[in-house]
């Protein structure tokens, strides 16, 4: 099938986020294929960005997990009948569950396939089990199939595909090398930082993400004469201030004042990553694919990483050397040190099978194929 074809993703917002940003570089593909690309949400920062790019915007409160919200079905019903998408690609939960009830209002002939996409390990639940009533199911990992296979019902027939998310390794490149004007600004503002092994954390900041027991590793690196410097990178959430303010209690009570330093939300990520001696992924819980782990990857900085989710099957293609058993705080130590010690350091290969544009031709195959007559 090569008609061109009109498409609709729907998320919540369009702020800070890997399944925000997702939507944008799938909406940039899109747009590049000539197809008529479309994204609907609450707005945000990203919104000048996929406008600039060539998609259209348009913006319903679809955001707020709260009964209100669903007074806009019937706006959304209208807009669906109106603008005939020949897909509806549905990234989060509630967003969903408006989406959905109006799409069964829908005449079925008038009906546009419906895809949802797992992003995360969704709570068990009648509110989670809204991205399963699609007509087509994508996984960002393995590791997310089987989770949504054990534990809910998924028609045999249903399509359900595995689509690994990937990163650009044209802007992500194999030891890329920061820019001299950037470096020299990095350099004036940390300047305590030339001598020190940088240990990167990159990821909002949440409890399950794992800070506490990474300030806990460097706390005992450091009495292991290493002169490590640990950088956490990421949104603070406004419902998370009080997890931020008890993250800088405990680095006081650990007396890291000096050794680590929180820079909140970032735009050079890229070149922070690849000044890095090591990137770590300590999520306590398993991420769902964990993407900017893989950027790291890309880059060719090493990263050490518990072995769960989705993390787990980038290190065993990627950087097989970096695996440490999940949540085994004394294992990364000791991984960390170990890797310090060693003249010869182990480098990831290079990506070639995580990469954004075969994400995007994998999922632009998965509509095509939804559209496909029944044989």
């Amino acid at each position: 099938m090569n008609r061109k074809l009109k498409i609709l993703q729907i998320v919540p917002e369009l702020n800070a986020g890997g399944v925000e940003r997702g939507t944008l570089e799938l909406a940039r593909f899109l747009v590049n294929m000539q197809h008529e690309s479309v994204v609907l949400s609450n707005g945000g920062r990203m919104q000048k960005k996929l406008e600039i790019e060539g998609s259209k915007h348009i913006k319903l409160p679809v955001h707020r997990k709260h009964i209100l919200s669903f007074a806009y079905i019937f706006h959304l019903r209208n807009l669906l009948l109106r603008e005939s998408f020949d897909i509806v690609h549905l990234r989060s939960r509630m967003p969903a569950w408006i989406s959905y009830a109006a799409w069964k209002m829908l005449p079925r002939n008038k009906r546009p396939k419906l895809v949802t996409t797992f992003h995360g390990f969704y709570s068990v639940n009648s509110y989670s089990g809204i991205m399963t009533k699609a007509q087509g199911i994508i996984c960002v990992s393995n590791s997310v199939k089987k989770y949504v296979l054990k534990n809910y019902f998924i028609n045999k027939n249903k399509p359900l595909k595995v689509i690994h998310r990937g990163v650009d390794p044209n802007y992500f490149i194999y030891n890329y090398k920061a820019p001299e004007n950037w470096l020299c600004e990095w350099n004036k503002e940390f300047k305590s930082l030339k001598e020190k092994f940088i240990i990167t954390l990159p990821g909002r900041l949440t409890k399950w993400k794992g800070h506490q027991d990474l300030l806990e590793i460097v706390y005992y690196l450091k009495k292991d004469g290493i002169p490590v410097h640990t950088l956490f990178i990421g949104d603070v959430n406004q419902r998370k201030v009080h997890y931020y303010k008890r993250l800088k209690r405990n680095i006081s009570k650990l007396n890291l004042e000096d050794d680590v330093t929180i820079l909140k939300h970032r735009d050079d990520l890229r070149e922070i990553m690849s000044i890095s001696d090591l990137v770590v992924s300590c999520s306590t819980d398993p991420e769902a694919f964990g993407r900017v782990s893989l950027e790291a990857l890309t880059l060719g900085i090493p990263v050490i990483a518990y072995e769960h989710g989705g993390v787990k099957e980038q290190l065993g293609e990627l950087f097989p050397y970096g695996a440490i058993e999940a949540n085994k705080k004394s294992s990364m130590r000791l991984k960390i040190k170990e890797f310090y010690t060693l003249k010869e350091k182990p480098k990831p290969v290079k990506n070639t099978q995580f990469t954004l544009d075969k994400t995007n031709q994998k999922v632009l195959r998965f509509y095509q194929k939804m559209l496909e007559p029944p044989k």
